[in-house]
């Protein structure tokens, strides 16, 4: 037996330390020397997003790497960055040469799967060629398709998939390196080889099989871990569960899930009692059920199948036990991140099983355009068969991707009818929101314009504040006319309001609040309910805008529905709360929320207060500008570094007066007095976290309209959305339009002439 020189054995040893930092050793590949840098800068950048995207994010020694590569200025130097920080996760380098024939060598990433999950890796492409097709991945050991021919299934026993979808572009770049994610899941454990081919298109594949690489996996066998999930009461329930190893990578992977696991989340749900499978190792698992609980997280080590894992669940507040039941208006069971195809969204118990994982009470599941057809089965006109009292869901619709959705989209609650008289589907409603509107509300539908800020856009966050916006989107714009107008209800004879609610929380507070500022400054009395859009604006989870209406009698949806049309709510990101609001002991929704009064009357205004706070700021939140993500967060309104936020009386839209309060999860009841001198609307607010319903104080039996100035924002604006809607009302709805219209400029004339005040 021969010796290795000392040298050797040193260099072994080394190599052998190195092992431990990102889980890979630190060989080389192939080096690419002639690419330009901001392109390849560009690309690497959304490569890192996509990796965070499928819960396999860049080790923070990579994302340093890359951080310095961004700031270096010689071109070398950035290339050697890029790739040092790259090609260990590199399952392949690919060669594209000038011919465009593919050729395909092993990389140096560690061939580890986990038994029915899914891994990304990475293949490094240096394209000579500059080829802009897609690049495809295949192997001779994938599983068989559904529905095939029974065959010796004994050597396929993986699946592999190049990542060609969002946030990634869907074929390569053209430029001469760059990295693609690939997907690979493996049914079996143990050692497993396995052929795999790459090509960019037909006659691409390279001569004596140099187009793909045998390369054998040690797949780790999966252990069923079960889980213990009881609520505050000792009750099994379902919970968020977030599971996550020392490399940030997430269990079950985010890759490929399929419902009621969605792969834009990080989370699953899962119930008290259920299992979740996982490779024997270390992790840390994080147990939340929405904004009400505490969220809970453990370190554990899987070394055997049966191990348990528990969960005690900690309230640190539940509204529902004052009577305030929390609904989300807003969520959708297709569409934006929901599959749209083969599976046409997803069915009633899986976005149940969120919503009670969320502990949302209510869950209105809206229709909309894509995957309408197929959705549309599941409406009945009353809640769905899986609700599981307090926990309700119902569907109805939201007019978006069709008819008259160009000028804002509309939630219709509480739906008899589906779909609009003279066809089957979408492609015949009303283009005019007003038109809309009077179908809805003919059968006693509660409606309001969807993410209410979108279109709304203006630079300032003052409220309110009268820069005109453009009008130019698809959120609360035809609402500065159909606000003005009343429209036949379900009562022959009977008119009712257009809208009845405005959404907020999905879009940023200042543009949605601006709005309904001043149109109550005019006297109108437009509600406000809290959304999420969820997977479409927000697709963490359904809740993160929420309305906690309050009933007096049994949970039900429709009264729900009423609770908001008749404003007996408060909006919230659910941390924090603003229970009981009265004025003078009128609880808000009795008598239309209406008190009578008499100049120089004093107001005793009260509410049940509560916040929760970290200790420590949480991501520069509160930083953030008011357009960026979260749009409400409790964050927002933290005062500097302390754990205090600010409680503000609202009158006409202006802050009076003002209370800091602790945000330690404790409910303070807070009271104001307030000399009342004029008529007036009343709310109380968390400025970016909650707000709730006015109350509307009539003086000496004058109305509401205080304000000149938010009368002609409301007149300039009517012909600003004039402006930019005309152009997408159906000829036969024209008329109509130009009737609505001028309607509402004539009503917002009348309320310039007579207002008295010039705020």
């Amino acid at each position: 037996m021969s010796r290795l020189p000392l040298c050797w054995l040193v260099a072994g040893f080394l190599g052998l330390l190195n092992l431990g930092t990102w889980g890979y050793a630190q060989e080389t590949m192939p080096q690419v020397d002639d690419v330009q840098t901001q392109p390849l800068l560009a690309q690497v950048k959304r490569l890192g997003e996509t990796m965070k995207y499928l819960g396999e994010p860049l080790p923070k020694k990579s994302r340093d790497l890359i951080r310095q590569a961004a700031q270096e200025k010689d071109d070398g130097e950035i290339r050697k960055l890029v790739q040092q920080a790259l090609d260990p996760f590199c399952l392949a380098a690919i060669n594209i040469n000038p011919e465009s024939r593919v050729k395909v060598s092993a990389g140096i990433a560690p061939l580890e799967l986990n038994q029915n999950g899914w891994r990304v890796f990475l293949v490094k492409v240096h394209n000579e060629a500059g080829v802009t097709s897609m690049l495809r991945s295949s192997s001779p050991q994938g599983l068989p398709i559904a529905g095939s021919k029974k065959e010796d299934v004994r050597d396929r026993w993986m699946q592999i998939t190049s990542y060609n979808q969002r946030p990634m572009p869907v074929k390569l770049t053209g430029i001469k390196l760059e990295y693609r994610p690939v997907l690979i899941y493996s049914r079996d454990s143990g050692k497993r080889t396995a052929v795999i081919s790459f090509d960019v298109g037909q006659g691409s594949q390279d001569i004596g099989f140099r187009n793909d690489v045998s390369l054998t996996f040690n797949c780790r066998k999966a252990l069923s871990t079960k889980l213990s999930i009881k609520d505050e009461n000792g009750k099994p329930t379902i919970a968020a569960i977030e599971i996550t190893d020392s490399l940030g990578r997430v269990y079950p992977s985010q890759a490929k899930r399929i419902a009621p696991d969605f792969h834009f989340q990080r989370q699953v749900y899962r119930k008290d009692g259920e299992s979740i499978e996982l490779p024997e190792g270390s992790y840390r698992v994080k147990c939340t059920r929405g904004p009400e609980y505490h969220a809970q997280t453990k370190n554990i080590e899987v070394k055997k199948a049966g191990q348990g894992i528990e969960f005690d669940l900690i309230r640190w507040i539940d509204p529902s036990k004052k009577k305030w039941w929390s609904g989300d208006h807003h969520i959708h069971a297709a569409g934006c991140a929901h599959y749209s195809n083969p599976t046409q969204g997803v069915h009633a118990p899986d976005m149940m099983r969120h919503c009670i994982g969320e502990d949302l009470k209510v869950g209105a599941n809206l229709t909309w355009g894509p995957c309408f057809d197929y959705q549309k089965q599941f409406f009945s006109g009353k809640i769905d068969k899986v609700s599981q009292y307090p926990y309700l869901l119902r569907y109805d619709v939201e007019v978006s991707g069709f008819g008259s959705h160009q000028s804002g989209h509309l939630c219709l609650l509480r739906l008899n009818s589906q779909i609009h008289p003279g066809g089957e589907s979408t492609d015949h409603w009303p283009t005019l929101c007003l038109n809309t509107l009077k179908w809805a509300q003919k059968q006693g539908a509660v409606c309001g314009p969807a993410h209410s800020g979108w279109g709304l856009e203006v630079p300032s966050d003052r409220l309110p504040n009268y820069t005109v916006p453009p009008y130019s989107g698809i959120g609360a714009n035809e609402y500065i006319v159909d606000v003005t107008h009343r429209v036949e209800g379900p009562e022959k004879g009977v008119k009712v309001p257009a809208v009845d609610f405005m959404s907020m929380c999905d879009t940023p507070y200042p543009w949605e609040m601006n709005i309904w500022y001043h149109t109550l400054n005019c006297g109108f009395r437009t509600r406000i309910s809290g959304e999420t859009d969820f997977p479409c604006i927000y697709g963490e989870r359904v809740g993160l805008g929420r309305s906690y209406v309050k009933l007096e009698g049994k949970l039900t949806y429709d009264q729900w529905c009423e609770g908001i049309s008749k404003g007996a709510c408060y909006v919230s990101d659910g941390r924090s709360h603003l229970m009981d609001f009265s004025i003078n002991q009128n609880e808000l929704g009795e008598n239309d929320s209406e008190i009578q009064a008499t100049r120089g009357d004093r107001l005793k205004i009260r509410a049940d207060v509560a916040a929760l706070l970290r200790e420590k700021p949480l991501g520069g939140i509160s930083k953030r500008h008011f357009a960026q993500k979260p749009y409400w967060h409790i964050e927002r309104a933290r005062i500097g570094v302390t754990r205090d936020v600010m409680l503000e009386l609202v009158v006409n839209g202006f802050p009076v007066e003002k209370k800091q309060i602790q945000a330690d999860g404790k409910i303070n009841e807070i009271s104001f007095d307030y000399v009342v001198k004029e008529s007036c609307w009343v709310a109380i607010r968390i400025l970016g976290s909650s707000h709730t319903n006015p109350f509307f104080v009539v003086v000496d039996d004058k109305p509401i309209w205080p304000s000149k100035k938010s009368a002609q924002w409301c007149l300039d604006s009517v012909d600003q959305c004039w402006k930019n809607k005309k152009r997408f009302i159906r000829k036969a709805e024209l008329k109509d339009a130009e009737a609505a219209y001028e309607h509402a400029r004539a009503t917002y004339r009348k309320i310039l002439a007579e207002a008295t005040d010039d705020r």
